[in-house]
């Protein structure tokens, strides 16, 4: 099966759901509107025809200044049987940092969906933990945002010194050679 013949079908089935499809180097870029995102995916899944079976991944990218809608989720959507990839693009505006969790159609989007919120600070809607997992709890900020200042926060993080503090207290466990 051809990533584009993927491409048509969720065309054919969402007509209204689609913005676009681009085709780049062998590779299928579907961009739909981020209302959709739930009913496609659990579409590309549960399709025998399709089979979309595993989700490699779930990112974003921060289009700061260059595009209206400043931000896109993107879905890496692959099906072991037919040995296919489709990527789905979801654009998002920053006034509205909402979209559907696809964590119930494949569980392996709870990390990936919980990366994209604590990096870019997406909000997963309906997701079972969503809740730092790379960044401390308390942190300020999402680190891969293009506004986020290369150099860190102004101020140091909270958490700093109880961070020194166990390292000097666990240094004496450490075992030379």
């Amino acid at each position: 099966m051809e990533p584009h013949s993927v491409a048509e079908r969720i065309r054919e089935y969402f007509p209204e759901e689609v913005l676009s499809i681009e085709d780049f180097r062998d590779e299928t870029t579907v961009t739909v509107k981020k209302e959709s995102i739930y009913n496609i995916c659990k579409f590309l899944k549960e399709s025998s025809f399709l089979s979309m079976d595993f989700l490699r991944d779930v990112t974003a990218l921060d289009w700061l200044g260059r595009k209206s809608l400043r931000y896109e989720v993107i879905y890496h959507i692959y099906s072991i049987k037919n040995e296919c990839m489709i990527r789905l693009k979801v654009p998002v505006s920053d006034d509205d940092l909402y979209v559907d969790s696809v964590s119930t159609i494949w569980k392996g989007a709870n990390w990936h969906e919980r990366e994209c919120y604590d990096m870019f600070g997406i909000v997963f809607s309906s997701h079972p933990d969503l809740r730092r997992i790379l960044m401390p709890e308390d942190w300020e900020g999402y680190p891969l945002r293009k506004d986020y200042p290369a150099e860190g926060p102004q101020e140091e993080w909270r958490g700093f010194k109880e961070v020194l503090k166990k390292a000097e207290e666990y240094a004496k466990y450490e075992w030379n050679r």
